[in-house]
């Protein structure tokens, strides 16, 4: 095997040129860099990434830390932030926190451990005190999913609280007025936050929030169909169901159809995230759009920007959910 010796003397420069050269330093001639690439193709010298981590104090690699690895959510948000990593010749670490606090802190302690450049986070369990903590210590963090105010900078999030709004209000708009909710897990920001807007949206209409018509879901598929059994089993009049997340409404469209109603003429229904699948329900599932493939692509700008010091990306940290009207609601 090629040494880097070797390198340099067939390109005739110094170890420090090549060593400039591997590492992608500002002030390398063009020409240098072609006569030491040609001798390393030439050689079959490929660099030891190792060598290159403690010459550059960099790993090129960048952690990332989620609840789940499962579902359409989590593949939009992994593969927008390993896309634009890749193009810019990093890569990605990644593992799952499982929303247990323990996990999560074992998570980052691994990322950190293995030298990533830096951390991208999507975490439930971690007080936001821990998280403002954590971004003090020598490898930055980012945050999605989520607004902390001490250090919004790094923080990527959706307004959940319009996006529960709107999509309750959307329903109000058609004349509903016995309304199911199924919401995602309470100890989530993102759950409370959309609930709050559901209830603000039916205060303005001058409706009263129903606790017999709400249910504690887990975002997951089979949360939506127990949702809607248990909402059955109340004997209470609903016309429509609002889910926190599109998983759990087509579990829910399920339900309603095993207990042989139809929807929407039965019973309409909306969910939130504006998964790829919901265009190709049936019907087709209206929803509000959550743009995470686009917020987990800023979030990976922003430690190319700052960590990587590519200035001229622009940042933007808040996105707004838009409502994404299709079939599954209709007039009463």
């Amino acid at each position: 095997m090629a040494t880097i010796y070797e390198v340099a003397a067939l390109a005739g420069v110094s170890l420090s040129s090549v060593s400039r050269v591997m590492n992608n330093h500002p002030h390398v001639s063009e020409k240098t860099k072609i006569i030491v690439n040609a001798a390393m193709k030439e050689l079959g010298y490929r660099p030891n990434s190792v060598a290159r981590s403690l010459a550059s104090k960099r790993s090129d690699c960048i952690g990332i830390l989620v609840s789940e690895l499962h579902g359409p959510f989590y593949g939009d948000m992994l593969s927008g932030i390993e896309s634009e990593l890749r193009t810019a010749g990093k890569h990605a670490i990644i593992t799952a926190g499982h929303s247990d606090e323990a996990t999560e802190k074992a998570g980052i302690d691994f990322l950190i451990d293995r030298n990533c450049d830096a951390i991208i986070l999507l975490v439930d369990a971690l007080s936001d005190d821990y998280l403002i903590k954590l971004s003090k210590g020598s490898t930055p963090i980012v945050v999605i999913n989520r607004h902390i105010t001490e250090i919004d900078k790094n923080c990527f999030y959706l307004d959940n609280f319009l996006g529960g709004y709107l999509a309750t209000k959307h329903i109000l708009e058609y004349g509903h007025k016995d309304i199911a909710y199924i919401s995602g897990p309470l100890m989530k920001q993102d759950t409370t936050d959309r609930l709050n807007g559901h209830k603000k949206a039916l205060t303005e209409f001058g409706i009263e929030f129903n606790e017999e018509l709400f249910y504690v879901g887990t975002y997951l598929i089979e949360s939506g169909k127990e949702g809607v059994n248990h909402l059955l089993k109340k004997q209470l009049p609903f016309t429509a169901i609002i889910c926190a997340n599109d998983e759990m409404a087509s579990g829910a469209m399920k339900s309603i159809r095993d207990n042989d109603m139809a929807i929407p003429d039965d019973c309409s229904i909306i969910g939130f995230d504006n998964s790829f699948f919901t265009e190709y329900l049936h019907p087709q599932l209206t929803t509000v759009n959550y743009p995470i493939k686009d917020m987990a692509k800023m979030s990976a700008l922003w430690i190319l920007k700052n960590i990587y010091n590519n200035n001229k990306l622009i940042i933007k940290n808040e996105f707004t959910p838009t409502l994404v009207s299709r079939e599954s609601i209709r007039s009463i």
